[in-house]
């Protein structure tokens, strides 16, 4: 019997054709939810807030006023790169689609697990910041929450985050939209809020010399010094995470083109157009809460948080009110990054790379992949969990509480979507004039602004791998097994997942992935998910240890 290939409506649905793909995800998005979801996952009301501390202590003010707009303007670089592969791919699979189609299997597979793993940790740790702030939040309203803080408690709220935004994942595409919509005007009138109870309640706020060249470094490298070229080159580069961690997830608007409206168009404008926008309003939130500081010694002392300015700026009700403004900001960031993760994760296993990728393709009714929400859920438990142990920093002498697995889990997600983004990048540029862009493009300036943006990658992924403090530092005397709780584990977390990936691949993978695979040619009502069944069934009947006739169940 001859096969009828689906029939193809639009000029969405022939360009995701012409990429091999059919439509099987609900195309119920506008340009603006495609914009709105990588500036929800950006989430200033997020990474302004959760990691605040780490340009504090890493720099202090001068290098959280400077060092913001100079990283942000090169991450628009990577950018505007970015803008211009998806406006030529609009798949799920973004990143990983890319680097497949202009360096082959091999590159495409490496590209994909990176992405996934920085996928799974931004969400992990944005719904773990989320819960932190949301305990803040309470304790501020009430004396006898704020008294008996405690890990645990933290952690069992994180545990209430996940489970409600994987319900909110799995009921409906168009509830993902309207949520991301809203929190688009969430982030806008929140800070803008926040920035006007900053500048007007407190009676007291710092100098403009304060801000811009006070120095501090709370790291105990090169002796606490705040000047010379150990400090500007060994410290402030750590506290240039504070941006890179930010400044990051716009890959949404990619994973998200294929249920996107003129995706070609759309998608390209979210992903620069969320990075421009936030940079800018992150950089007044910032200098806000700079102008907000009334004794710099005791914000280090209470760990260089945002949330310590507040406490000392402000009433218990304003500044429950800011904490409020951010936890539901960050609350709509998680969705929208479960959301994209779960997209990516869809993509990848339709092409096979994910072990049980026949349920993590598989689409429920609303056309969500529910079996993908669920583990992309299970995962962000699994590597947060390292936060239920209690840290403390020497901070001039006295043990200040630190979220050491916290700022971990956040430089696994820099580290492992930003090496994502470079491969695509540099094999974009390796491809000249040969590369066929879409509808958006950056034209020559390819050139220069793929070098500049893997230049970019290369240094903030090297420094995300560095220790946060002598205490974690191997080098530094007197560390030993009690010192591990204070190492940034993210050099474990990713060179493991690399020498696992080259062993997977050489093992096994390399004999059996073949890429992204197409399935316009599938008949109707045939999914990715039953073609990935059938082939199992397939590999299956055919094992070794299979009798000859029988097959699999």
């Amino acid at each position: 019997m001859t096969q009828t290939k689906p029939p193809v409506y639009d000029a969405d649905e022939q360009q995701l054709a012409a990429l091999g793909y059919k439509q099987e995800l609900n195309r119920s998005w506008s340009g603006f939810s495609n914009f709105a979801i990588s500036f929800s996952i950006i989430s200033i009301l997020a990474g302004c807030f959760t990691t605040f501390g780490v340009g504090w202590n890493n720099g202090g003010p001068a290098a959280i006023a400077w060092g913001w707009p100079v990283v942000g303007a090169l991450i628009l670089v990577i950018g505007f790169c970015m803008s211009e592969l998806v406006s030529a791919f609009p798949t799920s699979g973004g990143i990983y689609w890319w680097a497949s189609k202009l360096g082959g299997v091999k590159a495409g597979y490496y590209t994909g697990w990176l992405n996934l793993i920085g996928l799974l940790a931004i969400y992990a740790s944005v719904a773990y910041g989320c819960a932190t702030f949301l305990d803040s939040t309470l304790s501020a309203f009430s004396d006898s929450w704020a008294k008996d803080y405690s890990l645990t408690r933290v952690f069992i709220i994180f545990l209430v985050i996940l489970v409600l935004t994987s319900v909110v994942n799995i009921f409906s595409s168009r509830l993902l939209a309207m949520l991301n919509n809203i929190s688009v005007w969430w982030h806008v009138a929140g800070a803008a809020l926040v920035v006007g109870i900053l500048l007007f309640v407190p009676k007291h706020h710092a100098s403009v010399s304060a801000v811009f060249t006070h120095t501090i470094n709370n790291t105990g490298f090169f002796s606490g010094h705040t000047s010379g070229i150990g400090f500007l080159l060994g410290v402030v580069p750590l506290g240039f995470i504070l941006t890179q961690y930010t400044i990051t997830g716009y890959d949404a608007s990619a994973h998200l083109s294929e249920e996107t409206h003129s995706a070609a168009d759309a998608a390209a404008k979210g992903i620069w157009r969320s990075i421009a926008y936030s940079v800018l309003g992150g950089w007044i939130l910032l200098l806000a809460f700079l102008f907000a500081v009334q004794h710099e010694d005791k914000v280090s002392a209470g760990g260089g948080g945002a949330p310590v300015i507040f406490s000392q700026a402000l009433s218990a009700n304003w500044a429950g009110l800011v904490l409020f403004i951010s936890t539901a900001g960050q609350f709509f960031c998680a969705v929208a990054c479960m959301t994209s993760t779960t997209r990516m994760l869809f993509a990848f296993s339709r092409d096979g790379a994910v072990p049980g990728s026949k349920y993590w393709s598989r689409l429920n009714a609303n056309k969500v992949p529910v079996y993908g929400v669920i583990l992309t859920a299970v995962i962000a438990v699994i590597i947060t969990s390292p936060a239920l142990v209690k840290v403390d920093i020497p901070v001039n002498g006295v043990p200040t509480p630190t979220p050491v697995a916290f700022f971990a889990v956040v430089s696994i997600g820099v580290v492992g979507l930003y090496l994502a983004f470079a491969i695509p990048i540099f094999l974009r540029w390796k491809a000249g004039d040969s590369f066929t862009p879409g509808r958006w493009t950056i034209g020559k300036r390819y050139r220069w602004m793929s070098l500049v943006a893997v230049a970019e990658i290369a240094i903030t992924s090297f420094i995300a791998l560095l220790p946060g403090s002598t205490l974690g530092a191997p080098w530094y005397k007197g560390f030993g097994w009690d010192s591990l709780k204070y190492v940034n584990y993210t050099p474990i977390v990713v060179l493991g997942a690399l020498v696992a990936l080259w062993i997977g691949w050489h093992l096994s993978a390399k004999k059996w992935f073949t890429g992204p695979k197409t399935t316009i040619d599938l008949p109707a009502g045939v999914s990715a998910a039953d073609e990935i069944a059938l082939e199992h069934q397939g590999r299956t009947a055919h094992h070794p240890g299979a009798t000859p006739g029988q097959s699999s169940p």
